[in-house]
């Protein structure tokens, strides 16, 4: 560069420098400590020479030869190097370590020098490298086109480690798929397969622990002879061992041209082109690689990567024709020897040989010949575990090898797998594929479904070997070695001899439902056909038509000692007999090879199966499968109609008929019971076809066979017991069709059995289906009879007492079949149904009389009716319980009453009197109920079925017809009070000693049910109605000398007089008499008295009977002289009541107005509280005024007319109360005081503001009372004194005025009377003129201002009046009232009073009559001409201008009068006083406790 140039470094000389001082050694660099050195000391000696070059030029620039300069490495020139790499490094280094630029270039290259080198180890390392190579880069590469000079290569190589790099290499170039078209191309399949056999070979591989004797070579005693030679004078010489030809050769007897030949050559051929013979013998040089597995692994591994290339199916589906080319070298001449290195055992051979069969065979027309290469036997015999790939190919061939020429419908005879695998594992690897069945194959199964375990697998590789013989031993010697087929003996399996196959499951195992309890089952209806089919075939079954000596001599055999021959010699006769008439070589020759095949099967099985006719323990294991399937699948089966009737009878009857039958260990009758039972509950159909059978008939005779045998000594399991449950099981479920139950009804010894075998409690399965049996037979009136006859009642009865509420109830999950009070339990409910169903107590069931009276007589009624649709847990729990409810008295001792007495009749049915069993007893159990009583039931009332006394202490036990209860309880009433009354009025009361605990009794059951009537009421609101047409009785129950009785009367009253049903009833009965004297007679129930009253009295024809009876001087007795104040506030709504009555109220208020002022009678109406307030304390008021005497003259007026009532009404309860046409209580405190309109108008006048309750009528009766005293005087200014106050403190009340038409007759009283009523009628007047409507009155009316002007005129102190009236109603906006004024003269009038001198008009009316002129200027239509009117004066000048107010009073002018103000409403409103903070003393009476009482509380 130029002296002071920049130059910008864009190397990473940094990077450099931290690499360059570490080592490396990579395929493209090798870089270390030497290599440093070297660089170092060639770096050293070119400087120094370039420097000695400087000083030799002197003058001359030397420049520095850099281009040529070079260091040569001597630590690097015994690495080989091929383009830019290390070829040891790259070899070593794991895969993409080192990247390769231009992979192309660089394959070419170590091609290129593979080719030119002759060492061995040199093209070794080369055919190494382009291995790697192509395999990381081969889509860089492409295509080798060598490849068919590689394949001839191989097929020439006679080194072994030559040989091994070249399989890798050709393993890499099958990354392309072109490569692998040229390999075939040049026939390297072939090659290929030449060189796998050698597997068999390889004799120091390891062995798997299971691997059987018969598998190893050390168990061979000798060498097979397979090998022959010829010279060149073309003698053939053999056959030789492998061993012998390698002497040969040693000796130079043979060399690689003699010509060889073994089985399976096509051909004689020279030594060195013969695989196994080049590489075993020492005409091949080398170390290999890999030994002969390892090799064969490899090439397994190329043929797969081949056969993936060229699929059998296209992405259609279509399968592809012909096959591919490499599947279809492979599978004819290659076929064989791929199949046996199976024999090689060795784990991973047998997987990929197994995944290559299975890719080859997919869709291939050769694959039903498969088997002849028994390939079968070979993969069956594998000892690994590695399994899953032989799995799928089993699963994919085994049902598709032509080996048989007719189809069956079984899967397992239709697999080429049948000699060797139990038909279950065939079906398992059918039905659950590879992945199941490889972990079936390893494992250690015993199931329904799978029988199989080691040792299984152990018998069949030992009996495949002794098949195949000699060909293992044979493949050692000669790798091309054939295998000729040969059918193998089925294979017996020691575990499976007493097993029974059918469809895919082991009978034996299926029926062990303790251990399979609920094993599922695919299809049910094919196992039931299946279990039909091999039913009847196992009937079928004969001993086997073939002996031992008749089958040596088909073999051409003899026995010698009586001893068959060993196995090895059988088997050899059989393959050379087999060979002879195999159909494939001799056509004609069928019949005697199926011969030669049952010989040989029949002496290698030694099965006992050929030996017998039917096996019982065959047929046990079908019956008990088919039962299984009933219980599990009985909706599956339901549809379909049992077809094994035929045989099941058939088993049955021949049971039945064996005399040993309960000693044969293999009986087979409770099968037979329990699948007849099954088949029947499952469909109810299947009975109508049992009984068209005759099979019935036939169960019970084995019934009545079997009863007899058990026994208390019997056990659940005995065959009895069995035999007996399912048959009656079977009758139960046969009842639900007539002609079955018809068929039963005949044979009476049916209905005996069930009977007696139900007292067995010991057997709770025998006892259930007894039970169960009673509930279905019951159906029927004929059966029923026969079991009522049979004691059934005494044989069910007791298991009701063996239920234990507290299993169920308290939460733990138990077990029928491992908890034996469970099963006590359920034989309980059962028999609480059975029960019910037998005593028609169910809708489905015919009624029996006869036994619903022996359940409520042992039972109780009550439990009798909770049998209508029973809750059986209920029930029992009742039944087990100590229980005292209105229904049910229970306890331990009637417990023990009842199970003493059905223990009796046991005894004596079932015991005492033998055979007569049918003795007519339905008469006697009918009379049971009048028989049989419980002590604890003796004393107590029962009505309805109903405990009275448990009832009274229960009252809120839910009954379940209370209205029917009600009824009994009133009848039961009835004729106890009309013997207790007709009693009573005969004994005078002098009652007789005799007779007295009678009466006692009779009125103690009568007091409950009274009380049973007042809880059924209270408890049961809906049944008042019922007491209708009772109410004399209830009222008459008033009178009876028995106070108890009395008040439990009252209280049933105020129950129903709620029902508004009930109180018309009562106002028809006329008892109202009785009701009132309780008043009196009852002072403690005084409340409910009124309380019955209060809901009488909305009756009014009742209102009408107690107004005639008294009720009035009875409830003001205790309105005012009751010292409860409940009570009185309960008269005062009672008054209340009736008085709101529209028909009889106004007469009740007339009566009461008679004794109380009337402010009384109207708050009584209106509140009752206030009404009572009001009578207890003091008043002086506008209103009311009452005080301690008047009060007391009440009090004592109402007490002596209520005492008088009262005894006369005590003697005759319809006696009439009249009060005196002029009787009316007089009040001192009154006298004198003017009143109207509701109030005394001396008070009203002192209180003005007082808020009276009516105002109204007040003001009309004022104006009334006015218009009334027309003359004046001291009335009439009272009259209007207290008028003008109502108006001033109410002036809303002056609306009222108009419609009442009162101011046209004032006006007429102001001008028509004197002058003291005219000048009252201008007061009047003032506040009414400040009311518009008053105003619009006035001015509709034309004398309405003459008549004021005339008011005026009659008094020097009307003047102010009458000017005040006009100001007010000149400023309401009236013109016609202002014209009236001033065509009546008032102007005029009134400028002459203001003319007046000041002793005739006061200063005062002088300044109303100038507002009242100053008024009339203000109006709009007539203020004009009063203007000039007034101008013409020459008075209203001296006025006009001035203000007059301080001549105007402050108050109105009728606003005279005093007094303090009080509060609205009733009397409540008076002076606050304070109460009394003590209360009176105890001993006071009612007048003296008010006297001392303050007066205004």
């Amino acid at each position: 560069r130029r002296r002071r140039e920049q130059i910008t470094i864009t190397l990473n000389w940094k990077l450099f420098y931290v690499r360059f001082y570490r080592d490396h050694a990579t395929a493209a660099l090798i870089w270390n400590y030497k290599t440093r050195e070297e660089l170092k000391e060639h770096l050293d000696a070119e400087l120094r020479a370039f420097n000695v070059d400087k000083e030799l030029g002197g003058k001359f620039e030397i420049s520095w030869n850099h281009s040529e300069f070079e260091v040569h490495y001597d630590s690097l020139l015994d690495e080989v190097k091929i383009g830019d790499y290390y070829l040891r490094l790259l070899l070593e280094e794991d895969d993409h370590v080192s990247r390769i630029h231009k992979p192309y270039e660089f394959f070419n290259d170590i091609y290129h020098r593979f080719l030119l080198t002759t060492n061995s180890k040199m093209r070794c390392m080369c055919l190494q490298a382009m291995g790697i190579v192509y395999r990381r880069y081969h889509e860089d590469i492409g295509t080798f086109n060598d490849t068919r000079y590689l394949v001839h290569m191989l097929d020439k190589c006679t080194d072994k480690q030559e040989r091994d790099r070249t399989l890798e290499f050709m393993h890499a170039l099958l990354k392309n798929k072109k490569n692998c078209k040229l390999l075939i191309d040049a026939g390297g399949i072939k090659v290929l397969i030449d060189l796998v056999t050698l597997s068999h070979l390889h004799t120091s591989r390891a062995t798997t622990p299971f691997q059987s004797m018969f598998l190893e070579d050390g168990g061979m005693v000798h060498e097979e002879r397979e090998w022959y030679y010829g010279n060149k004078e073309k003698e053939r010489f053999g056959p030789y061992s492998l061993r012998e030809m390698a002497e040969f050769w040693e000796d130079g007897v043979i060399s690689e041209r003699t010509k060889c030949w073994a089985q399976g050559l096509d051909g004689w051929r020279p030594l060195r082109s013969i695989a196994q013979l080049k590489w075993n013998l020492p005409c091949s040089s080398g170390n290999p690689l890999f030994n002969e597995s390892e090799m064969a692994v490899l090439i397994l591994n190329m043929l797969i990567d081949i056969c993936a290339y060229y699929p059998n199916r296209e992405d259609d589906g279509g399968i592809i024709r012909p096959i591919p080319r490499p599947k279809r070298i492979l599978s004819e001449s290659c076929l064989p020897h791929l199949v046996q290195l199976l024999l090689t055992f060795d784990p991973l051979i047998v997987e990929k040989v197994a995944i290559l069969l299975d890719n080859i065979m997919a869709d291939n027309p050769t694959l039903p010949r498969l088997y002849q290469s028994g390939v079968f036997y070979f993969i069956l015999m594998y000892t690994g575990s590695n399994v899953r790939p032989i799995a799928t190919f089993l699963k994919n061939t085994h049902l598709r090898q032509a080996f048989r020429q007719n189809d069956s419908p079984d899967v397992a005879a239709n697999s080429i797998l049948a000699p060797l695998l139990p038909s279950a594992m065939i079906y398992f690897l059918e039905n659950h594929g590879p992945e199941k069945f490889s972990e079936i194959f390893l494992g250690e199964f015993d199931t329904p479904e799978a029988i199989w375990m080691s040792e299984m697998r152990r018998t069949m590789i030992q009996k495949i070997a002794l098949h195949l013989g000699d060909f293992k031993p044979r493949l050692m010697c000669n790798t091309r070695a054939l295998y000729q087929y040969m059918p193998i003996p089925q294979i017996c399996y020691e575990p499976l001899e007493r097993e029974l196959f059918c469809s895919i499951y082991y009978l034996r195992n299926l029926c062990n439902e303790d251990k399979f309890p609920e094993w599922v089952i695919d299809n049910p209806v094919k196992l039931l056909k299946d279990c039909l089919e091999a039913w009847k075939k196992e009937v079928e079954k004969k001993g086997s038509d073939i002996n031992a000596g008749d089958a040596l001599e088909t073999l051409g055999l003899t026995m010698e000692d009586n001893k068959l021959p060993v196995d090895n010699i059988i088997r050899k006769a059989y393959f050379k007999l087999a060979h002879k008439y195999h159909p494939d070589k001799n056509p004609d020759g069928r019949d005697m090879f199926e011969a030669v095949n049952k010989a040989y099967e029949f002496l290698m099985s030694k099965n006992t199966e050929f030996q017998g006719g039917p096996s019982p323990i065959h047929i046990n294991l079908i019956l008990r499968t088919q039962s299984i399937l009933f219980k599990r699948y009985g909706e599956v089966l339901q549809p379909y109609k049992y077809a094994g009737y035929p045989m099941l009878i058939k088993t049955i009857r021949t049971e039945t008929e064996d005399t040993g039958l309960f000693s044969n260990p293999h009986a087979i009758l409770p099968s037979a019971c329990e699948l007849c039972y099954h088949t029947i509950a499952n469909s109810a159909l299947n009975a109508e076809e049992l009984r068209r059978d005759g099979g019935l008939e036939i169960l019970a005779s084995s019934l009545d066979k079997c009863s007899t045998v058990v026994s208390f000594e019997s056990t659940p399991e005995s065959l009895e017991c069995r035999v007996a449950t399912f048959i009656i099981r079977c009758f139960s479920e046969s009842a639900a069709f007539e002609a079955a139950r018809e068929k039963i009804s005949e044979m009476k010894y049916v209905v005996e059995n069930i009977c007696r075998l139900m007292l067995r409690k010991h057997l709770p399965l025998l006892t259930d289906a007894c039970i169960d049996a009673v509930y279905n037979l019951s159906i029927d009136y004929l059966l029923q009879t026969q079991l009522l006859q049979c004691g059934v009642l005494w044989s069910l009865l007791p298991h009701l007492f063996t239920y234990d509420y507290t299993l169920e109830e308290g939460g733990v999950e138990v077990s029928e079949d491992t908890n034996q009070q469970a099963m006590s339990n359920k034989v309980a409910k059962q028999a609480i149904y059975s029960l019910a169903r037998l005593g028609g107590f169910m809708s489905d069931t015919p009624e029996n009389p006869a036994v619903r009276s022996v359940v409520s007589a042992l039972l109780t009624p009550y439990i009798g009716n909770l049998m209508v649709d029973p809750d059986a847990r209920h029930i029992l729990k009742l039944l087990n319980s100590n229980i005292e409810n209105p229904y049910f008295i229970w306890d331990a001792s009637t417990r023990a009453e009842l199970l003493s007495y059905l223990d009796d009749q046991c005894t004596n049915r079932f015991l005492d009197q033998g055979i007569d069993i049918f003795s007519n007893i339905q008469s006697k159990d009918a009379t049971l109920s009048q028989t049989f009583t419980f002590s604890a039931h003796e004393n107590e009332l029962v009505l309805g079925d109903i405990f009275v006394r448990v009832y009274n202490n229960q009252p809120s036990f839910p009954l379940r017809d209370a209205s029917k209860f009600c009824q009994d309880l009133l009848n039961f009433l009835g004729d106890q009070a009309q013997y207790l009354h007709s009693y009573l009025s005969m004994s005078n009361g002098n009652m007789a000693n005799e007779v007295k605990p009678d009466y006692e009794l009779r009125m103690k059951h009568s007091y409950m049910a009274l009380e049973g009537l007042k809880n059924c009421m209270q408890h049961n609101p809906s049944n008042e109605a019922m007491c209708c047409g009772y109410f004399k009785l209830l009222f008459a129950l008033l009178k009876m000398n028995n106070e108890n009785i009395q008040l439990l009367a009252l209280e049933v009253l105020v129950i129903v007089t709620r029902n508004q049903e009930c109180v018309s009833s009562i106002a028809e009965a006329k008892v109202m008499g009785c009701m009132l004297v309780m008043i009196m007679l009852l002072p403690s129930s005084r409340s409910s008295v009124l309380q019955v009253l209060h809901a009488l009295v909305s009756n009014t024809t009742i209102i009408k009977e107690v107004l005639v009876k008294g009720a009035l001087i009875y409830l003001l007795h205790l309105f005012c002289n009751s010292t409860s104040p409940n009570i009185r506030e309960e008269t005062a709504l009672l008054f209340s009541k009736m008085i709101s009555d529209k028909l009889v109220g106004p007469k009740v208020k007339l009566v009461l107005l008679k004794f109380l002022p009337s402010l009384f009678v109207e708050a009584l109406s209106d509140s009752c509280e206030t009404a009572i307030h009001m009578f207890d304390i003091n008043h002086e008021n506008p209103e009311l005024v009452w005080t301690d005497d008047g009060r007391e003259k009440l009090c004592s007026t109402v007490q002596k007319m209520m005492t008088l009532h009262f005894k006369e009404q005590l003697k005759d309860a319809d006696v009439d109360w009249r009060l005196p046409t002029d009787f009316t209580v007089k009040y001192s405190d009154m006298a004198g005081e003017l009143g109207g309109g509701g109030g005394f108008l001396r008070h009203f006048i002192k209180q003005p503001s007082w808020s009276v309750r009516k105002p109204r009528d007040f003001l009309s009766a004022l104006f009334d009372a006015l218009l009334q005293h027309t003359n004046g005087g001291d009335t009439a200014e009272t009259i209007a004194a207290a008028l003008i106050a109502l108006l001033s403190s109410q002036p809303i009340l002056s609306e009222q005025v108009p419609p009442l038409g009162h101011i046209p007759k004032l006006l007429q009283v102001i001008s028509q009377h004197p002058a003291a009523m005219g000048r009252i009628g201008l007061q009047v007047l003032v506040p009414l003129s400040d009311n518009e409507s008053c105003v619009k009155t006035l001015a509709a009316s034309p004398t309405s201002i003459p008549a004021v002007m005339k008011g005026m005129q009659k008094g020097h102190d009307a003047i102010g009046v009458g000017a005040e009236i006009c100001h007010r109603a000149f400023t309401k906006n009236q013109p016609s009232l202002v014209a009236q004024a001033v065509q009546a003269g008032l102007v005029t009038y009134l400028l002459d009073l203001l003319n007046d001198n000041l002793s005739r008009t006061p200063s005062a009316a002088k300044a109303q009559v100038v507002i009242a002129l100053k008024a009339m200027q203000m109006d709009v239509l007539n203020g004009g001409k009063v203007v000039a009117m007034l101008d013409q004066s020459t008075v209203w000048s001296s006025y006009k201008d001035q203000k007059h107010d301080l001549f105007l009073e402050d108050t109105k002018t009728a606003g005279f009068l005093t007094g303090p103000v009080g509060a609205a409403g009733y009397l409540t409103a008076g002076p606050n006083n304070s109460h009394s903070d003590t209360p009176p003393p105890l001993n006071t009476s009612l007048n003296e406790g008010r006297r001392n009482r303050p007066n205004n509380l």
